[in-house]
């Protein structure tokens, strides 16, 4: 077992997003689906049967999703995102066109996926580029002109 795990809470459709990013990404798979049992849907507020985790892996990386019912106040925000390096423009456009929801209102790399999940689509250079001052390539064009 990896040490960290990136646990995200959703709503009620925590199988529908593990479900969607698995299929983005390779060596990627749902690993554990856990029901909500009997006894727990007084406290919950879930139906008994219906989906409480989902374990899954990206890029063989560990993630749980969790239906644990709206609280008010939180959404997933820009402050924590999922920074996914890219190697050629074909890459960053696949990417891109999978997890943003409102194209044309990002910018900089940076989308937000149907499932309100804030994600940056750079190309790995742009890291070489970063440490680099003396370097003079532009970013591809889903990037900060």
């Amino acid at each position: 077992m990896k040490p960290i795990t990136t646990f995200l809470w959703f709503d009620d459709n925590a199988e529908e997003a593990a479900d969607y990013y698995v299929s983005l990404f390779p060596d990627s798979r749902i690993t554990q689906v856990k029901r909500y049992p009997q006894a727990s849907e007084k406290v919950s507020g879930k139906p008994a049967g219906s989906v409480m985790l989902v374990d899954f892996e990206l890029n063989g990386m560990p993630f749980t999703a969790l239906n644990g019912g709206e609280i008010a106040g939180f959404t997933f925000s820009p402050a924590t995102s999922f920074v996914l390096k890219c190697e050629d423009q074909a890459e960053i456009d696949r990417y891109w066109a999978a997890l943003s929801a409102v194209p044309e209102a990002e910018q900089c790399g940076w989308c937000t996926d149907k499932f309100g999940i804030t994600w940056q689509v750079v190309p790995t250079i742009l890291f070489e580029l970063l440490n680099d001052p003396t370097k003079t390539e532009k970013a591809p064009p889903h990037f900060c002109p």
